[in-house]
């Protein structure tokens, strides 16, 4: 078996007589209805807008009459997995099967997936992040969709889908998580309509955020306790790290981390916040959080990784204190680039 490319892009095979892209949404369409057997992934590191964007995508195609397989690198994180259809994700990392396309949401690439096999499938690409790249038959790469679940609202509109509670669960989480709780990100009046829709058509907006941010386990705690117990502050940045024997010493595990970057941009006159999780092969997962004018997409991008201009990550060469310095080398950089003084 050839191996798998190595390339940031990598060649889609030849397009299907009859699957030419015009307008990317009307070309998606095309082939959900003229394809049965789909299976649909996203990044690695599963969080809201991905688990949601992956249940809503399935829901569709199922209205739909067609087949549809969810797969993920990674287990998804507890705080999602009472979504509907939320069991049905599988955890492989390789793909195999009778597939007609390739639905990849939310990557730069297929490496991003970090899964093996999807060279094999005509792939449909589908993305919001601002490193967005066409690297698939079929690219929508929409950098002023709130989330990627936006774009499959609008996709699920285009087929005629039915929105019901289930799918409309599955979307306001994709709004919810991205917006950091409608807080950061591509936030205008069309994304409250949006959340208004959905909630209308059955999401529970207060069981949904309960979810996902008052069900933490007691690990996330301890966790979180360790990490602020280290905050730094330097004018308008700070950071935060944990270790692996912390996680192993609190009981915690890499979902306890989501979201723990946020309490440090939190602080009072900060722009720019990290995370750094040490990771037990000796790697450091970053997350990165801005406000305003700081774009830590383009500075996770440079690194490796992505996202959107407030809200980005990536994983960095260990040791720790090696990533952290070089990670704040490009925070003091944009920070000083800032007009205004930091103090």
């Amino acid at each position: 078996m050839a191996a798998a490319p190595t390339s940031a892009t990598v060649e889609a095979p030849p397009q299907k007589a009859g699957w030419a892209q015009v307008d990317p949404v009307a070309a998606i369409l095309e082939v959900l209805r003229e394809a049965e057997r789909f299976v649909i992934c996203s990044h690695s590191q599963p969080d809201g807008d991905s688990v949601g964007s992956m249940l809503a995508l399935g829901i569709v195609l199922e209205q739909m009459g067609k087949h549809a397989d969810l797969v993920s690198a990674r287990r998804i994180p507890a705080h999602f997995r009472k979504l509907p259809g939320a069991d049905a994700i599988r955890n492989l990392p390789h793909v195999e099967g009778q597939y007609d396309a390739a639905i990849i949401l939310e990557c730069d690439s297929l490496q991003r997936t970090r899964l093996t096999g999807l060279e094999s499938y005509y792939q449909i690409n589908i993305d919001h992040h601002v490193s967005g790249q066409e690297f698939a038959g079929l690219n929508w790469i929409d950098r002023e969709a709130v989330s990627a679940g936006e774009m499959v609202y609008r996709l699920a509109q285009a087929a005629g889908a039915s929105l019901t509670p289930d799918l409309a669960s599955c979307l306001y989480i994709t709004v919810l998580t991205d917006t950091g709780g409608f807080c950061y990100g591509s936030l205008r009046e069309s994304t409250f309509a949006l959340a208004r829709d959905l909630v209308a058509a059955g999401a529970n907006p207060i069981a949904l955020a309960q979810d996902v941010y008052f069900s933490a386990p007691a690990s996330r705690l301890l966790l979180l306790g360790t990490a602020l117990n280290r905050l730094r502050h330097e004018g308008r940045l700070a950071w935060m790290w944990v270790t692996n024997q912390d996680l192993m010493q609190s009981g915690a595990s890499e979902d306890d981390c989501d979201g723990i970057v946020n309490f440090a941009l939190g602080v009072e006159g900060v722009e720019a916040a990290a995370f750094l999780r040490e990771l037990p092969e000796g790697g450091v997962r970053l997350s990165l959080r801005s406000k305003g004018e700081i774009n830590v997409a383009a500075i996770a991008e440079s690194l490796g990784g992505g996202g959107h201009e407030n809200a980005a990550g990536c994983t960095l060469e260990g040791p720790l204190a090696r990533a952290l310095e070089q990670i704040l080398a490009h925070l003091r950089l944009a920070v000083d680039r800032l007009p205004g003084d930091a103090d």
